[in-house]
């Protein structure tokens, strides 16, 4: 075995403790106060000098300053949502780690202290981002990347190359394997809200209003048009509504009607072309049907892009530290991640880390309320994050 990842896995008890005392813990958003001060106060014990950024971001460094500086980041939030696991350790209020953000902070956590044990050996600088709010339930749309972007993460000192990975159960690969592809990763989101405003009246005189339900049905199906005739079939793109809601009583014809969805795209073109064309079906819906129709794009985040050479030196590292071939993705996944605006602004390699598939007891996606994660892979986690720093530094530095 690696001795780097032999070291990881005498860490595995220390990694698991840590992720069950984050995942009992679990809070949302920016309301990080508790899981920073844990995140901060394992770092100062191990001889790191951490800051808070943006609130509910933590930042460290090690390293020789003023040399070139890889970024390994790690996700801190959970969801606003009641967990329903059965685990023993299972969060008990009103947010719940279903996305296995606990076991990023964890594998960081534990990739620092393999880091510091190597400090010696880095041609360069490491900096470590632990990142609030990457699912975005801020109801100011401001995610935590934005944030932390904004109060400058990829400077002083300036980041060259960055790397993230996803834990990821239910997944096409058996636990403990590491897959990725080089380009686009991951699409492109925008939420799109759509909001038809016509003339409320009684229910017996339709006659006397304008009826937004009419109007917001016909954009529904317009949508569902769009998608099927103008999109080519082998590119990847969706667009969901998962709101609709108008009214309020029976008798009552309603003022407005309002349609919130995600469109999501692997090219920027494509991206691009199907704003117009939401915006254009909307339009003509809005003259012909008499109502008056709003459109706006929010959260809008570019694709997870994975840096080609970068992408293929890290594949090559992981399959060095892990003796096991890495997967090799065909297509995108159509999910995101708001790593994407990092990964468009320096090389960016994320990957995705298999916690079990469906045949190994893990059948539940991420974000449903019952889904579990297999610990057992979190120390190749850890190592992966100190393994592809510590050579891409050799190499770069």
């Amino acid at each position: 075995m690696n001795k780097l990842l032999e070291r990881a896995k005498e860490l595995q008890p220390e990694l698991v403790e840590n992720r069950r005392w984050l995942h009992s813990h679990a809070k949302v958003g920016f309301e990080l106060t508790e899981t920073c001060a844990f995140v901060e106060e394992k770092l100062r014990a191990l001889g790191y000098e951490p800051r808070r950024m943006s609130k509910a971001g933590v930042v460290a460094t090690l390293g020789k300053p003023g040399s070139k500086t890889i970024l390994l980041r790690a996700d801190m939030d959970a969801l606003p949502m009641k967990e329903e696991s059965g685990l023993a350790f299972a969060a008990q209020g009103d947010a719940a780690h279903t996305c296995g953000h606990d076991l990023h902070t964890a594998m960081l956590l534990g990739a620092a202290k393999l880091l510091k044990e190597h400090e010696s050996e880095l041609n360069g600088c490491v900096k470590l981002m632990f990142q609030p709010d990457e699912e975005g339930t801020n109801p100011l749309g401001f995610s935590g990347r934005q944030a932390m972007l904004e109060d400058g993460i990829l400077e002083d000192p300036h980041v060259d190359a960055a790397f993230s990975m996803h834990i990821w159960s239910n997944a096409p690969y058996t636990a403990g394997t590491f897959f990725s592809r080089k380009g686009a990763l991951m699409s492109s989101c925008d939420t799109v809200t759509v909001t038809v405003t016509g003339k409320g009246t009684h229910g017996s005189m339709p006659q006397d209003g304008v009826d937004p339900i009419n109007a917001g049905v016909h954009i529904y199906q317009a949508f569902e048009n769009l998608l099927a005739r103008e999109i080519p079939p082998f590119e990847q793109c969706t667009l969901t509504i998962g709101q609709f809601q108008s009214g309020f009583a029976a008798n009552v014809l309603p003022e407005t009607a309002q349609l919130v969805g995600t469109l999501r795209t692997v090219s920027e073109d494509t991206r691009a072309r199907m704003k117009q064309r939401i915006e254009a079906i909307c339009a003509g819906v809005g003259q012909a049907f008499g109502v008056q129709v709003k459109v706006t794009f929010t959260q809008g985040i570019p694709c997870v892009y994975n840096a080609p050479a970068f992408t293929e030196s890290v594949m090559e590292c992981v399959e060095e530290l892990t003796g096991r071939p890495v997967g090799d993705m065909e297509v995108p996944l159509t999910g995101s991640d708001d790593w994407s605006e990092i990964s468009q602004k320096v090389d960016s390699c994320y990957m995705l880390l298999s916690a079990g598939t469906a045949e190994e007891g893990y059948p539940w996606a991420h974000h449903n309320p019952k889904v579990t994660f297999n610990e057992d892979v979190m120390h190749k986690g850890a190592a992966a994050f100190c393994a592809v720093a510590l050579d891409w530094l050799r190499d770069n530095g």
